[in-house]
């Protein structure tokens, strides 16, 4: 109220200050100097923008951006973690499994009905590739599988946490043949090594600045998981098992996504064979 006063005053007073004397001038400043300071006493004009209390202000937002971030790389981390402990759980229990189909070049693959009736696949297998090869194929270098898989559009990797941990956007390619059509997905991607095995889990996950993409079905993955395995007597070959554990989205039939998912397994198992022998061509198994 005071504030608004003095402009007031100094407003109307403003054309009659022009015409005053030097000492009569001199006077109204001094005048005006000591309001200023009555009302700065008293906090009620605001303080310049180098004041410690707005310098104090601005570390605390910034620290609350950095803990928000700080927070949010845990979240995925958890995440990828209870995904891959999640899935080891399916893929390493005994029970329920049946036989679903098997290729002549050895590979089988066993379904398994889980709580909520939904069905999950474990294929398993053996590649000439070891462990540490396969972990950068699939995971390292993930954004080139679009490069091997024709199944696969493209993926993308939106956030790092760490080395073990990532969250990417995944888009299936439009390939004739694909029963379940186009999808996308948003999964974050964890890796773990226990002595000579290397662990690979993902899960669906939220990304705030990649929400559902018009054009897409946002399908979801997970809990799952791939195992890297050495065989004991070839240490560069891998048992690799992989559990599918996929919800479609959309509306399709049940019985056609249980075909379709195994079938998906064991395209995908063959394109990364011709993969690794296009990188070794001794290997032709």
């Amino acid at each position: 109220m005071q504030r608004a006063v003095l402009k007031l005053c100094c407003g109307i007073s403003y054309p009659h200050v022009r015409s005053m004397a030097g000492l009569q001038r001199a006077a109204l400043a001094a005048f005006g100097q000591e309001i200023s300071v009555r009302l700065q006493s008293r906090g009620q004009m605001s303080r310049p923008a180098w004041s410690p209390s707005r310098w104090t202000r601005h570390q605390e937002e910034e620290k609350q951006r950095t803990t928000a971030l700080a927070d949010e790389d845990v979240f995925y981390l958890r995440r990828g973690e209870e995904a891959l402990n999640e899935a080891l759980e399916i893929v390493e229990s005994k029970d329920g499994w049946t036989p679903e189909m098997a290729e002549k070049n050895g590979d089988v693959i066993y379904s398994k009905v889980l709580m909520g009736n939904r069905k999950v696949f474990r294929l398993e297998a053996e590649l000439d590739s070891s462990p540490e090869e396969l972990h950068d194929i699939l995971f390292v270098r993930v954004e080139e599988m679009h490069e091997w898989n024709p199944n696969i559009r493209r993926i993308r990797v939106l956030k790092h946490v760490g080395r073990n941990t990532m969250v990417t956007h995944e888009v299936s390619a439009e390939t004739a043949g694909n029963l379940i059509g186009q999808r996308d997905f948003l999964s974050v991607r964890h890796s773990s090594k226990s002595k000579s095995c290397v662990y690979l889990g993902g899960a669906a996950t939220q990304f705030e600045s990649l929400p559902p993409q018009p054009g897409f079905v946002r399908a979801e993955d997970g809990p799952t998981c791939i195992i890297l395995q050495p065989l004991q007597d070839h240490p560069d070959r891998t048992r690799f098992i992989w559990l599918l554990n996929m919800d479609v989205k959309g509306w399709l039939p049940q019985s056609l996504v249980n075909k379709a998912l195994p079938r998906a397994q064991a395209d995908f198992t063959k394109h990364l064979r011709l993969h690794l022998t296009a990188q070794n061509p001794e290997h032709k198994r």
